[in-house]
């Protein structure tokens, strides 16, 4: 029985990899061992970093909320407190997106929160 080479296989595993690395700088783009090194870091960056970045963006909405809330006499902390108490249901995705662009509705949010305060 003839030996299998294999062919096509190996040559279509390259190509996808290739493809994967295009733009990337000198033999990281160029040959395969080191266009596959460089691919499985890229794919390791890019789950790390997608977690990474929706810790990012919580961090800045609630620093968003925060500077909203000093300026209306009040904590952070105080003001989710006194959300949560309400019962009001906003995330800060939410309040930080009102913080920035209805400071008007802001401060009524701030109302509520210093209403519902227990001390």
């Amino acid at each position: 029985m003839p030996r299998a080479k294999t062919g096509f296989v190996r040559r279509r595993k390259h190509k996808k990899v290739l493809k994967m690395v295009k733009g990337q700088w000198g033999t990281r783009g160029r040959l395969f061992k080191r266009s596959n090194e460089a691919m499985l870091k890229s794919l390791f960056y890019s789950y790390r970093d997608r977690r990474a970045r929706r810790r990012d963006m919580r961090r800045l909405w609630i620093i968003r909320i925060n500077a909203a809330a000093r300026q209306n006499g009040l904590s952070y902390s105080r003001f989710m407190y006194g959300l949560k108490a309400a019962g009001v249901e906003l995330d800060r995705k939410m309040l930080a997106d009102i913080a920035v662009r209805d400071a008007a509705a802001f401060t009524k949010l701030v109302e509520l929160s210093q209403q519902n305060q227990v001390a």
